[in-house]
């Protein structure tokens, strides 16, 4: 099988030098990527942390073409990489696990006398009494894997939520899962991410798995 992984998080630039970002490191992501292909499948793995490979033990050499890692840094970055991998990967499978931003930064402010005044530049300056940043939505990458990238194959989501219950991540990751057009959706809490997650799909329901069991019941769940 020909799969394509998407692990580590996005920066959001602020300016030349400054960026807001996540505090996800696309270990997990790695850790499925180099599990299904020591499964014996060919990956594709974009990262924002290509360094994370190094800890994580291999069965068999990565070497392409079987195995190929690109790094991005920025949303834009991601999305150019998706975009010409998913129309032109040829892949059977793809799993998205990568932390994206869900805003562009669209302006710097100061805001003196009553009125807003423009700061963006190639480094903001630090003498500033306080900031405003102006954030937009950015669009969801997973969401643009069947309806833009036309993406015809396995399709797994990840969902991270905050303060919810088991009862109602499933609901929650079920109904993101139908929104994204996904085949198979792996949900957790940021209270529980280092322990467990909730992988499943429609009727068939959710299973609970142990963190260290995620990767293997995944992909064995995706037919990987």
């Amino acid at each position: 099988m020909n799969i394509l992984v998407t692990a580590g998080n996005t920066q959001t630039p602020v300016d030349r030098v400054r960026c807001i970002t996540n505090i996800f490191s696309g270990k997990t992501g790695a850790q499925i990527a180099t599990t299904a292909f020591d499964r014996g499948n060919s990956v594709t793995l974009l990262t924002s942390h290509p360094a994370i490979l190094t800890a994580i033990p291999a069965a068999r050499e990565r070497t392409a073409p079987n195995w190929r890692v690109r790094a991005y840094r920025t949303f834009d970055d991601l999305e150019s990489l998706m975009a010409a991998e998913i129309t032109g990967g040829g892949y059977d499978l793809i799993i998205h696990a990568a932390a994206v931003s869900d805003y562009h930064v669209a302006g710097v402010f100061t805001y003196q006398g009553g009125q807003f005044a423009d700061a963006i530049a190639g480094k903001v300056k630090g003498s500033h009494p306080e900031l405003w940043l102006k954030l937009t939505p950015a669009p969801k990458l997973v969401d643009k894997v069947r309806a833009e990238w036309r993406f015809a194959g396995k399709l797994v989501k990840f969902k991270l939520e905050v303060g919810v219950s088991e009862a109602e991540l499933e609901d929650i990751a079920e109904r993101s899962r139908l929104h994204s057009h996904a085949d198979l959706m792996c949900a957790n809490t940021l209270e529980g991410m280092h322990e467990w997650a909730l992988i499943g799909a429609g009727a068939s329901g959710y299973r609970h798995v142990a963190r260290a069991e995620l990767a293997a019941h995944l992909l064995a769940s995706a037919g990987a």
